[in-house]
């Protein structure tokens, strides 16, 4: 699947550090505002234990993880939505991912230029979340202008998205991102043909020091407060720390991980963390030839996961042998769990369940 999360923020809060702690791409990382302009792009393994329990059960010759996409995005300003600091440019790269990252200054260090000149996590997610709003209610005018029309000719379709763009409208006037907004599973459905980028689920990442990286500090706390009343989720990391960690060996991050008092590094759960954001959900296949973990989102049906193998799989299905990974850690094998009646025969519509273990019969 090729479903991105777009890492945000101001300039200089350690965006592209923690880009190159993840991804090893060697993204250029400076001490300047707009270092990075074009986005970057980086493919990621999903960190997952089951898969290596899998594998260390079945033994295949080829073990293939989970992945997803970060991208990283050149820093926003204040002013962004009106062009400042090429705003345009940034704003139309955080359109194209489906869910966001947002990495919050939460360290001093008077080496580090901040862009406004003081280090202050409230006031930095307040000018982000601001230009993403004063973005979504340029657009969302433009598309109600064109709107009204029709609504107003008596378009009961255009009559239902007209009324829903004007509640959003409001919403977004009091300074609210629209992933803050209740709404019903048909209001949704309309709201995301409007494409705002408020819609996206969001992540707060606090970059922070060394020291404080695994207990916190006054910084954080104002940060988990907010991201607490959005109802979003949050991830600690200390963005030089993590990229030291990503050129050692396994066994050796596993030890300065061990020194710091940690039991694995902050980029492990922000990668989990995005990856559940983005509403997906991971099944296995399982076999001598390769064990491998499917990525698909909740929601998805047998054949539409059948289908993210193979379209053939898909347009053939006849059923699914289905077990539960657990299943098989706890019994030891594929076959005992089959001996105790705990593999299943699953149709067209039942719902893939996160750590399924399936098998599709299919015709060619």
């Amino acid at each position: 699947m090729s479903l991105q999360c777009g890492i945000v923020g101001l300039p200089n809060v350690g965006k592209s550090t923690i880009f190159n702690a993840i991804t090893r791409a060697g993204a250029q990382s400076a001490n300047y505002p707009f270092c990075t302009i074009e986005p970057n792009v980086g493919r990621v393994d999903v960190p997952d234990t089951r898969l290596t329990k899998l594998s260390d059960i079945v033994k295949p010759k080829n073990v293939v993880p989970a992945a997803m996409e970060f991208v990283d995005i050149a820093g926003l300003v204040e002013g962004a939505s009106k062009g400042e600091g090429l705003g345009n440019q940034f704003l139309s790269h955080i359109r194209e991912t489906e869910a966001v990252a947002h990495v919050v200054r939460c360290f001093t260090d008077d080496n580090i230029i901040h862009v406004r000149g003081k280090v202050s996590p409230a006031d930095d997610i307040r000018i982000i979340n601001l230009e993403l709003i004063l973005a979504d209610l340029d657009s969302l005018e433009k598309q109600i202008q064109k709107i009204e029309k029709k609504a107003k000719s008596g378009d009961k379709v255009e009559k239902a998205r007209f009324d829903l763009a004007a509640k959003i409208r409001d919403h977004l006037n009091e300074e609210k991102p629209l992933r803050t907004m209740s709404l019903s599973d048909d209001e949704k459905a309309i709201a995301k043909t409007f494409a705002l980028i408020t819609a996206r689920p969001m992540l707060y990442v606090m970059n922070m020091d060394e020291a404080s990286a695994s207990s916190g500090n006054e910084y954080t706390a104002i940060v988990e407060k907010i991201a607490a009343e959005e109802g979003a989720p949050t991830v600690r990391l200390c963005g030089r720390t993590e990229e030291e960690i990503a050129a050692l060996s396994p066994e050796e991050a596993q030890e300065y991980l061990s020194s710091l008092g940690l039991e694995e590094s902050g980029l492990a759960r922000m990668i989990r963390a995005s990856y559940t954001l983005l509403n997906l959900l991971t099944y296995f296949t399982a076999g001598e030839v390769e064990v491998r973990a499917w990525t698909v989102t909740k929601g998805a049906t047998a054949p539409e996961a059948a289908g993210v193998i193979h379209s053939d799989i898909q347009r053939g299905f006849i059923r699914a042998e289905v077990m539960s990974c657990d299943d098989i850690f706890k019994l030891g094998s594929q076959q005992a769990v089959k001996d105790a009646g705990k593999m299943r025969l699953e149709g067209k519509d039942y719902i893939v369940q996160d750590g399924d273990v399936c098998y599709f019969r299919f015709n060619v």
